[in-house]
């Protein structure tokens, strides 16, 4: 018998459809809220009547991204000054000024919905040396306007733990640096560590005098805007070390411990990482299982590459097999650009692939140190982000019962494999709800 009729009679667990139950921190009136904060927070008190504020947005995925911008954007126009847009972001877009403004139109920011101009360089001004011996960066662009506000969402990163991670001052660094910044603030951090760097060059930024504050974005575990902060200048570091710290408390994550996750797709509006590494517990570097309180996975496969990812597969490096559709969408050029510009040339490596689900599902689960496949612990999500619903093993049936926060929407099915041995996208259809969950 072949090795291939082998893998065709082989028994896979059962899979349970369930729904993780977390708060739902969604806000009302995302515009109000804007227009409340920098109200309150008195922005622009300091501007003279027409001057130009840029606006730097960045790259991720952020729920309601181009509703919050108009509203920023309307709220500047609405004091008299001159707004623009600028892409905040370092070697993402494969580094070029053309491939970050098509980021941001792929979101809706574009001139014609924001009612400001949009200006996409990577071009920067050099701001001298930090303390700490590390040239400063600022994106041309925005170093002509009178004043810089910064529209981010304040989150765990996924290279590090620390007080200060993914957020504004993030964004004064690596974001208004653009590319020439990002090379160089990771070639730092691989030796200072990415926290110190990124409070070093904030700080630079600061000196200038141009920095205004900014929006702080949080999202709840289901990806919900559920919170939304202005942040002035001369508060930016101790409020957002305190939004963060809320931020880390709604953070979702994986039920229990799996020998195998089943992803359907990775990409860059997802995590700068392709994936959350704190959902898969993957270091950027290779690392299996960094994160201390948080689910173990022992194996990562990976279905797809986000067409909204235009090709940058970065990520791909850190699961263990992978579809051999992800290969063929696979850009090697933005790929191993992020990849090395972070300084992660793990993230970019080439896993093991095959041309079905269910030859990488049968290959991957034999080096778990399982005999029997039905006693191996699948999971299976569209994504990172998308964490609530997901299916898993009826193997693990007592402890989805015995966890409140837990519950079982549709009862065992086996894992739905066409005559190829392929898998639709999406965990499958929901007899709780009559709708096909999490298309692709």
């Amino acid at each position: 018998m072949e090795a291939a009729d082998i893998i065709q009679t082989m028994s896979f667990p059962r899979m349970l459809l369930v729904k993780q139950n977390f708060p739902d921190r969604s806000l009302a009136d995302i515009p109000g809220t804007v227009q409340k904060e920098l109200t309150e927070a008195g922005f622009g008190g300091g501007l003279a009547l027409g001057s130009t504020v840029a606006i730097g947005v960045g790259s991720r995925g952020i729920s309601n991204i181009a509703t919050i911008v108009k509203a920023v954007v309307s709220y500047w126009k609405a004091k008299g000054m001159n707004p623009f847009i600028f892409p905040a972001m370092g070697s993402h877009g494969a580094a070029t000024a053309e491939g970050q403004a098509d980021v941001l139109a792929h979101y809706g920011i574009i001139e014609e919905t924001m009612g400001c101009p949009i200006r996409s360089s990577l071009e920067v001004i050099s701001l001298g040396l930090t303390p700490e011996g590390i040239e400063a960066f600022l994106d041309k662009h925005a170093s002509t306007a009178d004043g810089i506000m910064l529209v981010g969402r304040v989150k765990q990163h996924t290279d590090f733990a620390g007080k200060l991670e993914s957020g504004l001052f993030k964004m004064m660094g690596i974001g208004l640096g653009k590319w020439a910044g990002a090379k160089n603030y990771h070639t730092h951090a691989y030796r200072l560590g990415m926290e110190a760097v990124i409070r070093s060059v904030g700080t630079q930024v600061l000196s200038t005098g141009k920095i205004l504050g900014g929006m702080a974005i949080l999202e709840d575990a289901y990806h919900n805007t559920a919170k939304l902060t202005a942040v002035p200048v001369d508060k930016m570091l101790e409020l957002e070390e305190g939004l963060l710290e809320i931020t880390k408390s709604w953070a979702p994550s994986l039920p229990g411990n799996l020998d195998v996750l089943m992803i359907d797709e990775i990409g860059k509006h997802i995590s700068g990482a392709g994936m959350d590494t704190k959902v898969v517990n993957r270091g950027t570097q290779g690392e299996y299982n960094p994160w201390p309180n948080t689910p173990k996975i022992e194996r990562i496969y990976l279905r797809d590459l986000s067409s909204i990812s235009y090709g940058n597969g970065v990520g791909l490096g850190l699961s263990d097999i992978v579809h051999d559709r992800l290969i063929a969408k696979l850009d090697t050029n933005p790929t191993w650009i992020n990849a090395l510009t972070a300084s992660t040339p793990s993230a970019a490596k080439t896993p093991i692939h095959y041309s079905s689900d269910r030859e990488c599902l049968e290959r991957i689960a034999r080096t778990v140190g399982k005999h029997n496949l039905t006693d191996v612990r699948f999971g299976w999500i569209q994504n990172t982000l998308e964490i609530s619903l997901l299916a898993l093993s009826e193997n693990m049936r007592a402890e989805i019962e015995a966890n409140p926060l837990l519950e079982i929407v549709q009862e065992a099915h086996d894992l739905p494999f066409d005559a190829e041995g392929n898998l639709p996208f999406g965990v499958f259809a929901s007899s709780h709800s009559g709708d096909t969950v999490a298309a692709h």
